[in-house]
């Protein structure tokens, strides 16, 4: 009775590994909608503590960045050797479970049947059928992977223009008032409505894209001093730089870009943070004004503003106010974004 017992718990158990992974190949690849795939985020965690690790050794940023800049092609490699695994794991349990042998021999006739080498045969049609569907399945979980590779690297490279494009416009080292005067170089009471609108596409794409394909957010960009998450902030702090100190109507395309900005940084924000599960205290961002260190930034952006000609507000405490209001509604996430994406540290405003 216990010799039945075992071998009908291995076949449940082997069928409920096949199906978990099936259905975490679909969620990750498939399903045009944010999940958190268990799955793949323990194959993701464990990657990341061993290249953490290797990139500790580093005391500079540009050697634990070459470090880190592999993480995310090799998690992304090793995602389909896990699941292929788990799913020989998982035929290993239902051959035994159909008395094809011992561990050993069903092993073998799994990995025969993965593979599709073929060197091991079944005994009777039922078996047979079972080693014909892990065959196809082995081949379509390959398939899935290939097949999105072309469209995780074209999502990186739209990412990348644009972090490339702003970097450009933004100055050296890239501030957000250089940016901010780019944008009025013309004339200042005409702002670049068309750069407004093309960043607002960039945010709107950048959360469909980082949470449907949650590795994306870990592609680093190919110069060491760039990365996604700062190329957000300098928008952001743009936009609320802009409406923080103009004397004058906002523009329209400028306010929609910001409010994309902040929903799209705080959706990804929120579906790495309830994945990685932080603790409250380390979500608080700082409201207090008068004790945030960005209060000397603000005070240069506004001189430098001011010598490059655009009309701005007066009273210098208001705009302040104002200013850090409007950044308390992305700066925690960014700053959580950053720290898991190990990006590079950006100068204020």
């Amino acid at each position: 009775m216990l010799y039945y017992a075992l071998h009908a718990l291995a076949f449940a158990a082997g069928v409920l590994l096949v199906i978990l992974t099936l259905s975490a190949a679909i969620r990750s690849f498939v399903l045009p909608r944010n999940e958190v795939v268990k799955l793949n985020a323990y194959v993701f965690r464990a990657l990341r503590t061993v290249f953490d690790l290797a990139a500790s050794r580093h005391k500079t940023f540009s050697g634990r960045d070459r470090v880190q800049a592999h993480y995310a092609p090799v998690a992304l490699v090793a995602l389909p050797v896990v699941w292929l695994a788990v799913v020989a794991v998982g035929f290993t349990g239902i051959y035994w479970g159909m008395n094809e042998g011992d561990w050993l021999d069903c092993f073998q006739l799994s990995g025969s049947s993965l593979l599709t080498l073929g060197t091991h045969k079944t005994r009777g049609p039922i078996v047979t059928v079972f080693t014909f569907a892990e065959a196809t399945l082995g081949l379509l979980l390959l398939t899935l992977l290939i097949s999105y590779l072309p469209t995780i690297y074209q999502a990186f490279s739209r990412r990348e223009m644009m972090v490339s494009r702003v970097e450009l416009r933004a100055g050296a080292p890239p501030t957000a008032s250089a940016l901010l005067l780019w944008l009025h170089r013309r004339d200042v009471q005409a702002p670049d409505t068309a750069q407004w609108e093309a960043w607002e596409g960039w945010f709107m794409e950048l959360e469909e894209s980082h949470t449907s394909l949650p590795i994306l957010s870990f592609f680093r960009s190919p110069q060491p001093g760039r990365s996604w998450v700062t190329t957000a902030a300098l928008i952001l702090d743009s936009a609320a730089l802009l409406f923080s100190t103009s004397d004058g109507p906002h523009d329209q395309q400028a306010e929609l870009t910001f409010k994309a900005g902040c929903l799209s940084i705080n959706r990804i924000f929120r579906f790495f943070s309830d994945d990685i599960h932080t603790e409250p205290s380390e979500l608080l961002p700082d409201n207090d004004p008068l004790d945030d260190p960005a209060r000397t930034a603000f005070n240069e952006a506004y001189t430098t503003l001011t010598e490059g000609g655009l009309p701005l507000r007066a009273n210098r405490d208001e705009a302040w106010q104002h200013y850090h209001e409007l950044r308390s509604r992305y700066t925690t996430a960014l700053e959580f974004l950053g720290r898991i994406t190990m990006a590079p540290a950006v100068k204020d405003l």
